[in-house]
């Protein structure tokens, strides 16, 4: 799977932006018929969907679309015209607000048809978005309810309100939240999901940071997501993706101690010890998959040859 590090949400209404989105640094582009788009547009910019999708040159880039919610007039036309018009032309369907897996059965069955219809070759993949205190509740069954699921979203503002927490910010995406929580509110939320989404081998991505104006604010939301173990980031504004795609990439200094540590453990190998010193340090065995995750992410991102 190619490198999902920022994801850029657009407008689906708005054309001119698919094309400034389409030679950004983003790696994935998600289009969005969801909560960017004004009710009495839906069925326009699903229209402009299918004709960008088909019209445009995409730079090579993961484009992905999100569907309108399953409760909701308008979410199962999208999943109907979109990928059986240009579905060929779609690596994933993003789900909002799903909160039991019989939402995946439904959206996988209907993807079954759609692609029996047109013989595609290439099977959409789904990444279910985790908005709802249900959905939550039932993250890891949702996590492996169908083979398509390739990762898990969280979305941080419908999940706020689902619990009834507090809002702090305008766009309720993460701002100001050491002002009221002596530590980081969404921890365990964020932790469950990332922890359902890695026992069953997914991608989970994080919620965008709202005030595009605040890069360090940024920074600190996208720290705290690396260090939960999150492959990714929403973005919602161009200017956040260059400072999303460097947090989730190794750093030189990563790559370097990664290299040494399993320099260090081959040799040991190759010498049949078992215990492990690197720069005067004993080393696990767990710190050596550690290591050897950060290489094999570098070699993927292109940043070391294989």
């Amino acid at each position: 799977m190619k490198p999902r590090r920022s994801i850029l949400s657009v407008p689906g209404h708005i054309e001119k932006m698919h094309h400034k989105a389409a030679v950004s640094s983003a790696d994935v582009l998600m289009l969005d018929l969801e909560d960017s788009v004004p009710v009495d547009v839906k069925e326009t910019a699903r229209s402009q969907v299918i004709d960008s999708l088909q019209s445009m040159d995409w730079q090579g880039k993961t484009i992905t679309f999100r569907m309108n919610a399953l409760d909701t007039p308008f979410g199962y036309r999208d999943l109907l015209e979109v990928v059986e018009t240009a579905g060929h032309l779609v690596d994933s369907v993003v789900v909002p607000k799903i909160n039991d897996p019989g939402d995946v059965h439904f959206v996988s069955r209907m993807l079954d048809g759609i692609e029996m219809g047109r013989t595609t070759t290439r099977p959409l993949s789904i990444e279910a978005s985790i908005e709802t205190a249900a959905g939550m509740e039932r993250v890891a069954d949702i996590a492996k309810s169908s083979d398509r699921v390739c990762a898990l979203v969280f979305g941080i503002a419908d999940y706020q309100a689902s619990i009834g927490a507090r809002l702090v910010s305008i766009s309720g995406h993460g701002e100001h939240e050491e002002d009221i929580y002596p530590g980081h509110r969404w921890n365990f939320a964020m932790s469950r999901m990332v922890m359902a989404a890695k026992a069953s081998g997914l991608l989970a991505i994080d919620a965008p940071y709202g005030n595009f104006r605040d890069p360090d604010g940024l920074r600190r939301a996208t720290a705290m997501s690396c260090a939960l173990g999150f492959d990714g980031k929403w973005a919602i504004h161009p200017a956040q993706i260059d400072t999303i795609n460097d947090m989730f990439s190794p750093s030189e200094e990563d790559i370097e101690r990664a290299g040494r540590i399993l320099e260090a453990a081959q040799e040991a190998e190759k010498k049949g010890q078992g215990a492990i010193a690197v720069d005067g340090r004993m080393v696990d065995q767990a710190t050596v998959r550690l290591a050897r995750q950060v290489w094999e992410q570098a070699v993927h991102l292109k940043l070391r040859e294989p």
